[in-house]
């Protein structure tokens, strides 16, 4: 307060001496001088007299005014130390800053040469060594091989769907030398839509680098299993073939559409690859453009328009669902005549009574009534005898009426054949013996190979039903615990058990033990005899139905696989095996893999896309059929099943864009 005062002072005595001054700046210089001495005798005056008022008031006010320096000298002492304390702050922080820098630098030239000291040029054998039986180059080194995998077991799979990528997400690091091996270097998680192609694809090299896998872009041609050397092509036969050697081999490569030696199926297009879905995009769009030309005839227009679909199953459904949303939505994104809205005609034609004949009634029921409010046409009972470059032609079973429809573009989704690999290895093993997929035993080995070496999963192969009674007197002596000759109805709670864990498909057919008891007891006695049972294992065995071939089974399938891979490795490292228990089968010397469970397969639902709305089939008459609700379970499956971050974002995305989309239109 005191500065304030002595500071408000001068300036007032300083203003009015410049304002005097300034105004007599025309007198004479002898009274400019007397004037500008009076002026200063004037101020000088006046600081004194405050000067002594400031005086008398802190005599008069002593403790007021003790307070109030005290107060100011405080102020600026904490000011001084607030100062002091942020600049410090900003020095530390400078320092922290520079510091980690260095540390980053550092650790990350050590990385560098560590990488480089990995990755430097290898002198690989200029010349691979010739053998197999057709005389062919072994690789037995790859371009991106490290001395550490030289001792590991080599691990092959064939294929990158969804059962290989499987095994590749299960497996643990550093544990086998993996090889991935398929002509198609990316993961197609969906077909057909309207989302971005980039949405649906993962690189394979992007899965496998978890594990440290190499991958190749070849296709295998054959496998030599005594040798145990794949024939590997390029995927473009660029060159000639070679083989690659293995320990262990995993066969994923899926199946192609059965055909059923139609005529003129190459006139069809099929859905199983991304290139696929590309060219069936095309061939729409294509359609469209050529009829909205206007020289284009109403009749050549009509079958430009006619989009035909062989095949009720998921596939063929959900295509023709999407073939809708498509017309619906995307035709005013592109801006075509809607003209030509009314020309479009989507056929579905289904060789049984309904479509998705393997879902509950409920559904199939619910599908047919959606499709037929949106003008889709469903032609059941009914089986393509040809199909020509303009027209399909068909007979209807009821009464064997030979009918024929136009189409622009025809899609065959119908049942599954054998590829030219697995064909190949069906023709060489005696006991494959399916002409639709490779055999397996619930463990997912191979047939006809007998060192457990060989698995396959997925499209391409087929779990082996036990024949229950082909082994009747085994599981009768078994269960007779008392050796009575019946079996009480504990005996036979604990014999089903037991084959459930053996055979975990039969699972479902023995659960209710008691009603199955009670059933098949003919003469009451509260026992069962030897032909009671035999009879109970004969109803059970025709019932017993294969896998669907799904991606669910193949997701399984490969999460199973690759958590027992992990498990033979452990037992190679650390000669702990496990014991015998009720999995093992009954022979002398189990392997590795005969002591461990054996595969089952827990079915979660099957779901269904319809357009706008979607369908589930959860088993056991348990059904959800609906819109938004339905759509977004369908929706959420499809999310969870993706396989990275990337694809899960840019679906959300497209779904997202969507979705604002129709709501502005």
């Amino acid at each position: 307060m005191l500065r304030n005062l002595a500071k408000f002072a001068r300036l007032r005595k300083q203003f009015s001496y410049n304002q005097l001054s300034s105004s007599h700046k025309t007198l004479h210089l002898k009274h400019r001088l007397l004037f500008l001495g009076q002026t200063r005798q004037a101020h000088l005056s006046t600081l004194g007299r405050a000067s002594n008022a400031i005086s008398n008031s802190i005599h008069k006010y002593p403790t007021n005014f003790r307070h109030i320096s005290r107060k100011f000298a405080s102020t600026a002492n904490t000011e001084e130390t607030t100062t002091k304390s942020k600049f410090k702050k900003k020095i530390l922080l400078t320092a922290f800053l520079i510091g980690a820098t260095f540390v980053v630098i550092y650790f990350d030239y050590k990385f560098a040469q560590v990488e480089a000291i990995e990755n430097e040029i290898k002198e690989f054998p200029s010349n691979f060594e010739r053998g197999g039986p057709k005389n062919l180059l072994i690789a037995t080194h790859l371009t991106d091989e490290k001395d550490s995998e030289a001792n590991k077991m080599r691990l092959v799979i064939l294929g990158s769907g969804w059962g290989a990528v499987s095994v590749i997400n299960e497996l643990e690091k550093d544990q086998y030398h993996v090889t991935v091996i398929s002509p198609q270097p990316l993961l197609p998680s969906a077909t057909v839509g309207t989302l971005e192609t980039r949405s649906l694809l993962e690189p394979i090299r992007c899965i496998a680098r978890g594990i440290s896998a190499h991958f190749l872009e070849a296709k295998a041609s054959e496998i030599c299993f005594n040798e145990k050397l794949i024939e590997v092509v390029p995927a473009d036969d660029s060159s000639e073939p070679f083989y690659i050697p293995y320990d262990k081999l995993v066969i994923a490569v899926g199946s192609l559409s059965s055909t059923y030696g139609i005529e003129g199926i190459k006139y069809c297009h099929f859905l199983k690859t991304i290139n696929d879905a590309r060219r069936i995009r095309k061939t729409i769009m294509d359609n469209f453009e050529k009829a909205a030309l206007p020289i284009t005839s109403p009749e050549e227009r009509r079958r430009l328009l006619s989009f035909v679909v062989c095949g009720g199953g998921p596939t063929g459904v959900e295509f023709a669902a999407e073939l809708y949303d498509f017309l619906t939505e995307d035709m005013v994104k592109y801006q075509f005549p809607s003209v030509l809205r009314n020309e479009v005609k989507v056929s579905i034609i289904q060789s049984s009574d309904h479509i998705l004949n393997t879902y509950d009634a409920k559904i199939s029921e619910f599908a047919e009534k959606k499709f037929s409010r949106d003008n889709i046409n469903i032609i059941t009972n009914a089986r393509v005898q040809k199909v020509e470059p303009n027209r399909i032609v068909y007979k209807l079973k009821s009464n064997g009426e030979v009918k024929e429809l136009d189409y622009g573009l025809v899609l065959w989704s119908t049942g599954i054949a054998m590829n030219p690999l697995t064909k190949s290895i069906s023709e060489k093993l005696e006991a494959q013996k399916n002409i639709r997929a490779l055999i397996t035993d619930n463990r997912l080995r191979l047939k006809g190979i007998p060192d457990s070496s060989v698995y396959a999963i997925g499209d391409c192969s087929t779990v082996e039903n036990p024949k229950l009674v082909q082994q009747l007197m085994q599981f009768f002596v078994d269960g007779d615990a008392d050796k009575n000759g019946n079996l009480s109805y504990k005996e036979f709670q604990t014999l089903a058990k037991k084959i459930g864990r053996r055979y975990p498909i039969t699972k479902s057919y023995l659960k209710k033990a008691d009603t199955l008891f009670a059933r098949y007891d003919q003469d009451k006695s509260g026992t069962l005899e030897l032909e009671e049972l035999r009879a109970m294992f004969e109803d059970i065995d025709k019932k017993m139905t294969s896998l669907p071939a799904t991606a669910q089974v193949a997701h399984q399938q490969g999460k199973y696989l690759g958590k027992k891979l992990n498990q033979i490795a452990l037992a190679h490292k650390t000669n702990l095996y496990p014991s015998p228990s009720d999995y093992s089968v009954d022979i002398e010397n189990p392997d590795i893999d005969d002591r461990l469970p054996p595969f089952s397969y827990a079915h979660l639902g099957s779901l269904a896309y319809i357009g706008n709305a979607a369908v589930a089939d959860f088993g056991m008459g348990w059904t959800w059929m609906g819109g938004l609700s339905a759509v977004y379970l369908w929706r959420s499956v499809y999310f969870s099943e993706q396989v990275s971050l990337r694809t899960r974002s840019l679906l959300a995305l497209d779904w997202t864009k969507r979705y604002f989309k129709v709501l502005r239109e």
